[in-house]
């Protein structure tokens, strides 16, 4: 009777450890291209468990403050889809270069999203354009 507990105990075991979950993205990488100041940050990833376990994910954290990701609270059931969406601060008129780490119980527990574009300030005029008349002139 114990040899059969014991080989029991080490089925399920062995089972357990092969059921895994997979994280699929639709893209890891989304450009906002160029935006205009204020305008709407919040973007979109989406992705699949294609694993054979229900993925659970830990942690979703950001490279900076400006970026503010939030992810699913519950697990994501094998085959189901979920989303992680980011919010980028659009008041910061500069370039954006940001990654979003995701921590999960996937086969690959790591996985670095990215976001890029540009943030400009339409109000502001460059230097560089021409003028009608010159700052003498005025």
């Amino acid at each position: 009777m114990k040899q059969i507990l014991t080989i029991l105990f080490i089925g399920i075991f062995s089972f357990s450890m092969t059921a895994q979950a997979k994280i699929e993205f639709k893209e890891t990488t989304v450009d906002y291209g160029t935006i205009e100041k204020g305008a709407d940050g919040i973007r979109t990833f989406e992705f699949t468990n294609t694993g054979d376990a229900p993925l659970i994910i830990s942690k979703v954290s950001s490279s900076c403050g400006c970026t503010v990701p939030s992810s699913p609270k519950g697990p994501i059931m094998p085959g189901d889809t979920g989303e992680i969406k980011v919010k980028y601060d659009t008041k910061r008129v500069m370039p954006i270069r940001k990654t979003i780490t995701v921590l999960s119980n996937a086969e690959t527990p790591t996985v670095a999203l990215k976001i890029k574009g540009e943030v400009i300030d339409p109000s502001k005029t460059s230097v560089l354009e021409k003028r009608e008349k010159s700052v003498m002139e005025k």
